[in-house]
């Protein structure tokens, strides 16, 4: 029996970076004069690639304004804002018991690789993943899974874990069972569209998959 191999999202899933993302997006916005909005109506941004968000936030905006939007946010992202997080309850415990259930565990988030590494750092979870994945700007989800299942780093009993659809539809194009966590920013009308294999209503229940590999 294959040890169970898990792709865990970060945003959403592992933690809430609600505050830190809105904040920064606020953050580039005002940096070209462009008036903030409310931190609550920028969760939907929680996920999908942040280049795409901000064509959506500025309609018309060309590439150099982009790229402009891109720096300001990952300037202070970087700076403080990765640390405007809050680790959701018993996530600490779930992915310790999983590594010492003998699970691979593979952090696969859109997010930039360096900014995950601080993240993990910060919560002191690095420890408990073999490797990271991060994403670069344009890149959609199931494009950076599938490079990684070209690549031959990704099995094919591997488990794609996360909050939002995006999460969902990279499983599914790959050929991949997929996970559904009910505390992100998914709606659960977004999640039971893309039919995951698995819903969670607690990092807890991520151990039934290395109960269903042992059975």
């Amino acid at each position: 029996m294959s040890r169970p191999f898990l792709l865990l999202d970060l945003d959403g899933t592992l933690s809430d970076p609600q505050q830190g993302i809105a904040r920064s997006i606020n953050h580039a916005l005002a940096s070209i004069g462009q008036a903030t909005q409310d931190e609550a109506a920028l969760t939907r941004y929680i996920g999908p690639p942040l280049s795409e968000s901000f064509r959506e936030l500025v309609p018309g905006a060309d590439e150099a304004t982009v790229q402009a939007l891109l720096a300001a946010y990952r300037a202070r992202y970087g700076a403080i804002g990765y640390a405007e997080n809050t680790l959701y309850a018993g996530v600490p415990e779930a992915l310790a018991a999983l590594a010492g259930a003998g699970a691979t565990l593979v952090l696969c988030t859109s997010k930039r690789v360096d900014f995950a590494e601080q993240i993990l750092r910060l919560f002191g979870l690095r420890e408990h993943f073999a490797w990271l994945s991060g994403g670069r700007d344009g890149l959609h989800k199931w494009q950076q899974l599938g490079e990684l299942r070209a690549a031959g780093r990704v099995p094919d009993h591997a488990v794609m874990i996360g909050d939002r659809a995006v999460d969902l539809i990279a499983a599914h194009r790959n050929g991949l069972d997929s996970g559904a966590v009910r505390w992100g920013h998914g709606s659960q009308d977004e999640l039971a569209a893309e039919s995951p294999t698995h819903w969670f209503d607690q990092p807890q229940d991520w151990l039934r998959l290395v109960a269903d590999s042992a059975a």
